[in-house]
Parts: structure tokens; C-alpha cells; sequence
């Protein structure tokens, strides 16, 4: 499949010198200036515009052991878009890591065929997980085109949990919900999808392993989100299953 690479985001700061120097200074007046521009243009942000198209960035975790999973998702993503349709419009940007250092984006795609058609050409290969360049990605986009909510699919993280705290609270700032599906029991995952769902304002949820009509509710109640915002979940959430569950940890 063509994708575009996600790039790594770059280092960070390095520690401050004890006295730093003019050009020191004048770097961290410029930084100071880049957060508070950054956190003014996350104040502003409106997510849900009135005849917006949803925009929702669907990042899957495409490691050896996601094979059945992946297949599932291909399955049920459909879902999805049917879901948006009765709320509105819905666009999807799939990331996907997998095999050693690989993590890619497609372009805005608002036809379920065409997203079950690229996904059939991925398979997945073995690796460790990129959680930290999906949460950079999806910040790149909500910057550039409003993302209004993350879809993560995944049963492990092998990450620095607070190097991943730090980006998925630069995604709260910008008010876009990460909402983080396990697979599977694995602690350490769940610790970590927890705490990135919580910076978000998103929600967490576990799903057993293979279980579609459990993944396929979750899916369809973030696409609810994505195309309709807070209200759509909330009438959603009427029914009780997955979408009141997420509903019920969003701030």
C-alpha cells in the first residue's frame, strides 16, 4: 500500500544550563511564545463546527500478535462509516505500526471500501509497539485539519509510559479524545491506555480476545463521537453498552 512515513518526533529539550547564555534566553523567550500559541489555539479550537466533516484519525497496533484482530477491524470497519452516516459525514486517516521502526498514515479516506481495500494489503509482521509516534501523528493532524477523536486498537505497550503522558496531554490541550480498546488483560497496557484515555479526556475499554460484537460497538460509538460530538455519544449512550461506558469516563 503507498502510505505516508509518520516521522519520529523530534528529541527533546535538552536540561538548562544553571545561568544560560543571551542565545539561551532568546531560545527559551521563543519556546515560551510556542506554548502559549499553542495552548491559545487549543482554547480556540471548536471540534464539532456546525457542517463540519468529522474527521477521526483510526491508529491500529499491526504487531504479529494483532493478525486476528486486524482481520476483525477490516471486517467491522464498515460499521464505522455506517454509524457516521446517520449523524452526519465521517473522514478516517488509518496509522498503523508494525516490524521493526515502521509506522504509516494514509490519506483522509471517507469510503469504507476504499479503507477495507488498503487494509487487505496489509499484513502484519512482528515488533515492538510505536504508540508515542501514533499520539504524535494524531497531534500533526489535529493541528492541521481539527481531528476530532483517536481510535486506538492494541493489547500491549512496551513504551515509556510517561514519555507517552506528556504527548497524549498535548492532545487534551487540543481537546481530541483518545479512545484507547484493549485486546486481552496484559497490567502494564492497561496502566498505560488508562492514563493516556484520562489526559485526553477520552475513555478506556478492554475487549476479549476475537470478541467482534464487542469491538464492533466500540468502533461504531467513536465514530458516533467523530461525526456528532458529545450529543451523538450521549443519545447513543440511551441504549447502555459500549457508548455508555465511554460516556461515562469523558470529562
Amino acid at each position: 500500500m503507498s502510505g505516508e512515513p509518520v516521522k519520529p518526533k523530534s528529541a527533546g529539550d535538552m536540561p538548562l544550563a544553571n545561568k544560560p547564555s543571551s542565545r539561551e534566553a532568546d531560545s527559551l523567550v521563543s519556546a515560551s511564545e510556542d506554548i502559549a500559541a499553542f495552548v491559545a489555539r487549543a482554547r480556540a479550537m471548536s471540534p464539532h463546527a456546525a457542517g463540519a466533516r468529522g474527521r477521526m484519525v483510526f491508529a491500529l497496533d499491526a504487531t504479529m500478535s494483532r493478525q486476528p484482530t486486524w482481520d476483525m477491524a477490516c471486517a467491522l470497519q464498515a460499521d464505522m462509516f455506517r454509524e457516521a452516516a446517520s449523524l452526519g459525514s465521517l473522514d478516517i486517516r488509518l496509522v498503523y505500526y508494525r516490524g521493526l521502526n515502521e509506522c504509516r498514515a494514509t490519506g483522509w479516506i471517507s469510503d469504507s471500501t476504499q479503507l477495507a481495500k488498503l487494509m487487505g494489503k496489509i499484513d502484519c509482521r512482528g515488533g515492538n509497539t510505536q504508540i508515542g509516534r501514533v499520539l504524535s501523528e494524531a497531534r500533526r493532524e489535529a493541528v492541521a485539519s481539527a481531528v476530532r477523536a483517536v481510535v486506538f486498537v492494541g493489547d500491549a505497550m512496551e513504551e515509556s509510559v510517561d514519555q507517552l503522558c506528556v504527548k497524549a496531554g498535548e492532545l487534551g490541550l487540543l481537546k481530541v479524545p483518545v479512545f484507547m480498546f484493549q485486546e486481552g488483560n496484559d497490567a502494564v497496557a492497561e496502566q498505560a491506555f488508562r492514563e493516556i484515555a484520562r489526559l485526553t479526556g477520552g475513555a478506556w475499554c478492554r475487549f476479549d480476545p476475537g470478541a467482534a460484537a464487542q469491538l464492533r460497538e466500540l468502533l461504531r460509538a467513536a465514530a458516533a463521537y467523530a461525526a456528532g460530538g458529545r450529543e451523538a455519544l450521549l443519545r447513543l449512550s440511551k441504549a447502555g453498552g459500549s457508548a455508555a461506558r465511554l460516556i461515562s469516563q469523558m470529562k
